[in-house]
């Protein structure tokens, strides 16, 4: 599989800035000033235990969950600015899900197109190439004319990260995106992720694939009790962590099963 450039231009990378981020549902306070920045063409992943506030954050990037103060500026637009337009904000910003939330009743190359043209309004003609170059980067061109209840977990998801792709975003949010996946079909949806990355795509991934954040993040982030709580390079924080709560969490998804 390789990525390329798709026909409607090269990546175009854009960074991302979080801070002093807060987040609550009601009393309970989900992210507590959280200070982050991503670098243009930067893979950053975000680890940590379930509930640690990895999903909210990136969920609050593309504003699927209104942040309670703080900024996030993203591609050029201050995402907590009340007047900002939403829908051309998340133009720019991709985001892959747990789940494929695919639509069953579509075909593959459908999935890829129906958004290009409501929301791009790019013809038929064109969304369809684009959509084609896409499935053909993460491997399934082939499988373009069929439904998504024909393709494996791992295709599905792939299929997603090809719709999102289709946008063309300039930074790509992965929530968890191979924790639903059977074991054989992990390998190649973070082959697509790392091509994504070799090819500068700006990256932020909450991950329990600790070997995937240390090949391909640029940073790593642990966060835990809604806080960050030790970030930088990999080697540094999955190699050396220096903090406690980093050593035992890494400890317990390296070797789980053992005393700690």
């Amino acid at each position: 599989m390789s990525i390329t450039s798709s026909p409607v231009g090269e990546i175009h990378a854009e960074g991302c800035t979080i801070t002093d981020l807060h987040k609550s549902y009601g009393s309970v306070e989900v992210l507590k000033g959280i200070n982050l920045k991503v670098e243009p063409g930067k893979v950053v992943c975000l680890i940590g235990p379930s509930g640690s506030g990895k999903s909210t954050l990136l969920r609050c990037v593309n504003l699927l969950e209104q942040p309670n103060s703080g900024t996030i500026t993203v591609a050029g637009y201050k995402a907590t600015d009340p007047d900002v337009e939403v829908n051309r904000l998340r133009r720019h910003v991709g985001m892959v899900f747990q789940s494929f939330n695919l639509f069953p009743h579509l075909t593959v190359v459908d999935n890829c197109t129906i958004s290009q043209q409501r929301v791009l309004k790019r013809d038929t003609a064109a969304a369809q190439k684009i959509a084609l170059d896409r499935l053909d980067q993460v491997g399934l061109a082939s499988f373009a004319d069929r439904y998504p209840d024909q393709l494996s977990g791992g295709q599905q998801q792939r299929v997603a990260i090809a719709r999102a792709l289709s946008m063309d975003p300039s930074l790509m949010l992965f929530d968890e995106p191979t924790s639903a996946l059977d074991p054989e079909t992990v390998g190649d949806v973070l082959q697509v992720m790392r091509k994504l990355a070799e090819a500068g795509m700006t990256m932020v991934v909450v991950t329990h694939e600790m070997e995937f954040a240390r090949q391909v993040a640029d940073r790593v982030v642990f966060m835990d009790g809604g806080v960050v709580v030790e970030e930088g390079p990999a080697k540094d924080v999955i190699g050396n962590p220096q903090e406690q709560r980093t050593k035992d969490f890494l400890f317990r998804v390296l070797h789980p099963g053992q005393p700690s």
